[in-house]
């Protein structure tokens, strides 16, 4: 929108909102003293870390670390953009928007255009209920579903004579239809575009009708067809369902992502009401980041033929360059020959739910899809492993999960102890993997992540409480070390020095253990004591680090040569300490 909303506007408005008021009608709240307390809405807690401070008009999590005002608010929890959070608000308050005239006329203009629209739903919903829709009627049931799951999605029916709906709507919202080639005049006259088809409204986020898909009766050569793009439709942004789920389940907490329409009723018919279905032939990043707008958790769920495993690889690769710390994203394949409509009906929800509860990370996936066809007892194919994966990893942004990712791919890659300590008889190997039995899994190794400084610098505070001063020295000096310097202030104020104190501290203290319940909650991967308090301590003092390293090198490389005393000085720098003489 080429229109701006004033900000002295936005700042009156979030003046009007109680803020206390506004989250409390969509989550339970809890009375803390002037301030409120609730579990987060947008990450998954038993622990109340999410606080609302009204007189401030702002809300935090220290949890997740989710931060705003009454517009960021609903934002997220809505999934709505800026323009339209702003409108829930006045909404609310009983403002109307000062919009520009330039603004003004685009919004009326796509008003217009989903008046129209709603119009069409409506129309092909009545026309489903007339005699003229029985046949469609029939092959709903067929389908398995009854009148509550067509009332919720608004299935419709377009009737065969070609210009049903044109003939039906008002004057003045024919030309918006065929704005939208709902009604096509490709060839000089008015024609509807969707004929002797099952209709599926396409709604946005707040309920209006943006787009249609249409499901042939007969023997069209297309048997699903989609309304062309809009002012108000853009196929790559827009998902199929997600109003219908969000009216189902407030607060969502994850999103089955299927390939149709049918899939995601049938679904929704037994009791799952939260898939959904991108539009289009794949799951790109447009798609994707509607999906996580919505939620941390997605669920990819595909047909396991061929073509679905295409379809899952896509949607992966897509999702790579997403991928940020605390997102949740697994793949549920399909046995071959089903989709989830077909398979739901057969062996009902509370099954279909289990295989939705065992569906495989994304980085389980990632190495599975990589090597499938490979024996990774061969080093050339260990080679190719390690060619096929690394070119995805390198699209991922730097993150926990990424490092680990790496690790296991070179853990997958290496495999030196593994394949020297194999059997010398390839014949024994063989035949006790022809017999079909399982194979002893390989003995993982523990391997150091890379974290942010801010969670390196708490992880040493767990270890060695007596680093509070250091850190909170550190903390005090930038922005970066929030969680660091909040946890080190707590460490000094309870006069805490050992890790045994701090235990007996957390344990016995709840208002403690509720403020840093979640402290570690995005960590796949907790490093070894020993690399954590090394980062910490490169963090603190860097120059020192880098001469207690330089030393070392140089130690290790005359190794044969070195006297008692320089073998001493060697396991003291290993321990970690610069100065030997420090510790006597």
């Amino acid at each position: 929108m080429s229109g701006l909303i004033p900000q002295r506007f936005v700042e009156d408005l979030l003046d009007r909102i109680d803020l206390g008021e506004l989250i409390g009608s969509r989550i339970t709240l809890k009375k803390a003293g002037g301030n409120y307390k609730a579990c987060c809405p947008f990450h998954d807690e038993k622990t109340p870390s999410f606080n609302v401070r009204p007189d401030k008009g702002f809300y935090h999590c220290f949890g997740c670390g989710a931060h705003g005002d009454a517009i960021s608010f609903i934002r997220e929890f809505e999934g709505l953009g800026f323009t339209e959070a702003v409108e829930e608000l006045a909404k609310r308050a009983g403002m109307e928007v000062p919009y520009d005239k330039v603004a003004k006329q685009e919004m009326q203009q796509a008003r217009t255009l989903t008046d129209a629209l709603d119009f069409a739903s409506k129309f092909y919903h009545s026309a489903l209920t007339s005699q003229q829709g029985a046949y469609a009627q029939d092959y709903l049931k067929q389908r398995g579903l009854d009148d509550g799951i067509i009332a919720r999605y608004q299935i419709g029916f377009a009737p065969g004579t070609g210009t049903a709906l044109y003939d039906a709507a008002p004057r003045d919202l024919k030309k918006p239809l065929l704005e939208t080639k709902t009604v096509s005049d490709k060839f000089g006259k008015p024609r509807d575009l969707f004929r002797n088809r099952v209709m599926f409204p396409i709604r946005n986020t707040r309920g209006k009708t943006i787009a249609f898909g249409g499901r042939t009766l007969g023997d069209d050569k297309a048997k699903y067809i989609n309304s062309p793009e809009s002012d108000v439709f853009h196929k790559s942004r827009e998902i199929y369902g997600l109003y219908e789920a969000r009216q189902a389940t407030r607060q969502l907490d994850k999103l089955l992502v299927v390939e149709g329409y049918m899939d995601v009723i049938a679904l929704a018919q037994h009791g799952i009401d939260y898939a959904v279905a991108t539009l289009g032939t794949a799951t790109n990043q447009d798609s994707l980041t509607a999906l996580l707008r919505q939620v941390r958790h997605i669920v990819f769920c595909f047909d396991g033929d061929q073509a679905g495993f295409r379809a899952a690889d896509r949607a992966m690769e897509n999702a790579l360059e997403l991928i940020a710390d605390g997102l949740h994203l697994q793949f549920l394949m399909l046995p071959e020959g089903e989709d989830p409509d077909t398979l739901v009906r057969k062996e009902g929800s509370e099954a279909f739910q289990k295989r939705i509860e065992g569906a495989t990370p994304l980085s389980r996936f990632l190495f599975d899809r990589q090597s499938e066809g490979l024996d990774l007892e061969l080093p050339e194919h260990r080679g190719e492993l390690r060619a096929r994966a690394e070119q995805l990893l390198n699209k991922m942004p730097r993150c926990t999960l990424r490092d680990a990712m790496w690790h296991e791919m070179l853990r997958l890659c290496g495999g030196r102890n593994q394949w020297q300590g194999r059997q010398q008889s390839g014949k024994n190997f063989k035949a006790k993997g022809w017999r079909g039995e399982r194979q002893p899994r390989p003995t993982e190794e523990r391997v150091d992540v890379k974290l942010s400084k801010d969670s390196t610098l708490c992880l040493a505070l767990l270890e060695a409480p007596e680093l509070a001063t250091e850190i909170k020295a550190q903390a005090d000096s930038t922005r970066q070390l929030e969680q660091a310097g909040r946890f080190a202030r707590w460490l000094l104020e309870k006069n805490i020095q050992t890790r045994k104190a701090l235990i007996a501290e957390l344990a016995t203290d709840k208002l403690a253990r509720d403020r840093f319940y979640n402290l570690f909650d995005g960590l796949e991967h907790i490093p070894a004591r020993e690399s954590t308090l090394a980062a910490a301590r490169e963090l603190l003092s860097p120059n020192e680090e880098a001469a207690r390293q330089q030393r070392l090198a140089t130690l290790l490389r005359n190794l044969a040569k070195l006297t008692p005393e320089q073998r001493e000085e060697l396991r003291t720098l290993s321990a970690g300490t610069l100065n030997p003489k420090a510790e006597h």
